[in-house]
Parts: structure tokens; C-alpha cells; sequence
């Protein structure tokens, strides 16, 4: 008897920091999402495509749900709560290294009013010891109703293929959604600039990394197949951008040096990146520029 194909959508929801990025990376098996230490590190949704033999599962990484402090705050849980209704299942992530708080039951509380089925994914099992896990699972699985609980590392891969196979398991039954050489639905400039801001956020300061906003202002090949990126970073006051020029110019030199190499293995071709520095004054509280940079408050 053939096997039925399967396929659907999978969001990542939790607290900012818990590893929904790393985790998405390492389901998909590529760099789609940025991933920092810092929180607050995803500002949109972020579909990456799994294609199996008899199944494709869409995961939708989304911004952790935190408590805004300005409209761009408001946006990201937005974005997240939004995303929870739309999709066939949800992986509530969560940080195993930490009991859970009042974020998490916040988070458990959106899942259970949208009546989806969840599974919880307990990650950073790589700093878990042994004899303390069954501890952190009690305390995690008390939070709601979940399908199945599944600790990972999403950093080392441990037990990836225990959560794909229990994803894959409940599935409804269809057509792949999308063909198979597309891994994600976000826009080569999209990606790029996430690449960008990933690099500040590694490199600066605790001053920077929520102040910072990227966008491709050009993007174009050169007949000598050399692709030409102009990039615009986007702060909010004249200090951050001393900060991200650097003395002579050496972090905004240093965060090109990384961005290019991650670019240039994203397209495969030589790249020639610009990089600006501009003040935005607030942005992240002003509607105009949140428009602009693709933050939509609807």
C-alpha cells in the first residue's frame, strides 16, 4: 500500500531567546533565521520548507512573545500571536535551563484559547544534566495539554529527528504546499539584511542590538557577474552610529567583512557590499518608519 502524502504548518512560539532560530536552522538544515543571544532577535514571520519523501512540513518561525515596551514590541507579538490560529500545529519552545515563568505560561495560555494542538519542545538539552531533566519536564508539561513532549538541543541537532517524525505523524493529509527547491519564502533581500543585522547584533553592545534596523536600498549583478549590495543601517541616535562606524571606520568594516561572507555563500557569487550608517530618531515607537521598514502594526 503507497504511503499518503502529508503536509502542513508548524509555527515555533515562545519567549524570545529560548532557540526557536537555531532550532528552525537546524530542522531545515541551513541558515534561514539570524540567531543571536540576545532576545528579540526574529522581527518576522519566517517560513522554512522541509521536504520529506512522503511529507513536507512548513515550519513558521516567529518573534518570542514578550512585554512591549514600543510599538515595534507590540508588532513582533503581533506577528506571533497572529501566526498561532493559522497553522496546523504548534511547537511551544521553551528554555529547559530555566523553571518555567510567567512568560511561558503566558505563551501556554495563547496556545490553549486557540485550540491548537501543540507539542512542547524542551531545548538546550546539551546544558541539562542527566539526572535533572525529568525535574524540568514536569515542571514544563504542567503548562497545558500537549501531543507529544520532546527535549532537544537545537544547537548540537540532539533529537531533531525524534521531533520531525512525531510532526510528520499528525499531519493532515495533501499536496505539498510549495515545490521542491524552494527552502524558504522570504525574499533574497530580506534574507540579506538579516545577515546584516546578525552581525551587529554579535559584535556591539547591549546599546545597539534593539536599535538597529537593515535595509537593501540596491541590489544588482554587474557585468562582470559581481552582485552590487548597498545596504542602509538604521539606528536612533547620532552615538549608536559612532558606535557601529567604529575608530577609522573598524566595526562598520568588521561587520561588512562577516556579512559579505555570509551573503556571498547565500548567492553563490562575489559580492561588493556598502554599507551605511543613518539615524532614525525612534523609530521603533514611530509609524512612518515602521511602515518603511516593513513592521505593519494591522
Amino acid at each position: 500500500m503507497t504511503e499518503k502524502y502529508r503536509s502542513g504548518f508548524a509555527a515555533l512560539v515562545g519567549r524570545p531567546n529560548v532557540g526557536k532560530s537555531t532550532l528552525l536552522n537546524g530542522l531545515i538544515g541551513r541558515k534561514l533565521a539570524i540567531m543571536s543571544d540576545k532576545p528579540q532577535t526574529t522581527r518576522n514571520r519566517i517560513l522554512g520548507v522541509l521536504h520529506r519523501e512522503h511529507s513536507q512540513i512548513i515550519f513558521v518561525d516567529t518573534p518570542g512573545i514578550h512585554k512591549p515596551r514600543h510599538r515595534l514590541g507590540q508588532y513582533l507579538n503581533r506577528v506571533a500571536e497572529q501566526t498561532i490560529p493559522d497553522v496546523d500545529m504548534v511547537l511551544f519552545v521553551v528554555d529547559g535551563t530555566a523553571p518555567p515563568g510567567e512568560g511561558d505560561r503566558f505563551v501556554a495560555r495563547q496556545i490553549e484559547s486557540a485550540g491548537q494542538p501543540a507539542i512542547l519542545v524542551v531545548n538546550k538539552l546539551d546544558q541539562i544534566a542527566p539526572d535533572g531533566l525529568h525535574q524540568v519536564l514536569d515542571a514544563y508539561v504542567t503548562l497545558g495539554q500537549w501531543m507529544d513532549v520532546i527535549p532537544v538541543s537545537a544547537m548540537h541537532g540532539t533529537h531533531l529527528d525524534s521531533l520531525v517524525q512525531a510532526i510528520d505523524q499528525r499531519l493532515p493529509e495533501g499536496p505539498p504546499y510549495y515545490p521542491e527547491d524552494m527552502v524558504t519564502d522570504q525574499p533574497e533581500k530580506f534574507v540579506m539584511a538579516e545577515l546584516i543585522r546578525e552581525k551587529v547584533l554579535h559584535l556591539t553592545r547591549e546599546e545597539i542590538p534593539h536599535s538597529v534596523a537593515v535595509e537593501i536600498e540596491e541590489l544588482q549583478t554587474r557585468d562582470n557577474g559581481v552582485v552590487y549590495v548597498r545596504a542602509l543601517i538604521y539606528v536612533e541616535r547620532e552615538s549608536q552610529r559612532g558606535i557601529l562606524i567604529g575608530a577609522h571606520g573598524s566595526m562598520i568594516k568588521e561587520i561588512g567583512r562577516l556579512g559579505r561572507a555570509d551573503i556571498e555563500a547565500l548567492l553563490g557569487s562575489k559580492l561588493f557590499l556598502e554599507l551605511y550608517v543613518k539615524v532614525q530618531e525612534d523609530w521603533r515607537n514611530r509609524e512612518r518608519p515602521l511602515r518603511e521598514l516593513g513592521y505593519t502594526l494591522e
